[in-house]
């Protein structure tokens, strides 16, 4: 076993369990049999990005490490979108078809069908590694509304630990795996992610307070369960609001 070879398999393990964090969510709309306020727009792209990062794991040598856990990836997505579908309300049933035909059927059936008929091996791997870097860094964007809102608030209450700190550890390892096999489209999505996590670590040790009792039982009123952030985009990560 290779170096890189152990820090994809490791990879593999981290970004599964992050495709895996909205379970608790979608358990929560399967009970009540609603979607209530949650957005399907994250799930939708994210189940894009994960299409294209499996395509440019098939299409370049050696990377049957980013073709299984993204292949992994769609079919959670898959399952995720499937269920906005079953159980939002009209509006958003309606919306959401729509994005999931355009976005997960139609675009990617169309890039992956001009790569493939018209590149050659090289030019279809640069393309799809565009592709997936660019989606990748679009998703990495996301954590800064909720970095801004710790600086504003001076409170870590709505950035949750246990995300923040696996994001820090799946960009890390996918950015070692990057160097290692010399990779600058998986390198420069991940590095960027890798960079936000180590600054969200910092603003933990900054903001950090232990909870009281007494502002415990405050914060219950009135707000949401969950933070406002989704703890699945990555590499290829989109903000969503989440309750319990």
């Amino acid at each position: 076993m290779t170096v890189s070879f152990f820090f994809g398999v490791l990879g593999n393990v981290t970004t599964g369990l992050i495709y895996l964090a909205p379970v608790k969510t979608f358990w929560h709309i399967l009970k009540r049999r609603s979607t209530e306020e949650f957005e399907s727009i994250p799930y939708v792209f994210k189940l894009l990005n994960a299409y294209f990062w499996t395509y440019y794991g098939i299409v370049k040598p050696d990377s049957v490490v980013v073709a299984t856990v993204n292949g992994f990836g769609v079919v959670v997505e898959i399952i995720f979108v499937a269920i906005f579908l079953l159980y939002a309300p009209p509006r958003m049933r309606k919306r959401t078809a729509i994005l999931a035909v355009t976005c997960d059927v139609m675009f990617p059936a169309a890039a992956i069908l001009v790569t493939q008929l018209t590149l050659d091996r090289q030019m279809q791997i640069t393309v799809a590694g565009l592709l997936s870097a660019v989606f990748s860094m679009v998703a990495y964007g996301s954590p800064l509304s909720a970095m801004k809102t710790v600086v504003t608030t001076k409170s870590v209450e709505y950035m949750p630990f246990l995300l923040s700190f696996a994001l820090f550890i799946n960009g890390g390892v996918w950015t070692v795996y990057a160097i290692l096999t010399q990779d600058y489209f998986i390198g420069i999505p991940n590095g960027t992610g890798f960079g936000l996590g180590t600054a969200q670590m910092i603003l933990y040790a900054m903001y950090y307070k232990p909870r009281t009792k007494s502002s415990s039982a405050e914060d219950k009123v009135g707000q949401p369960d969950e933070p406002l952030i989704d703890p699945t985009s990555v590499p290829q990560v989109v903000v969503a609001q989440e309750k319990d």
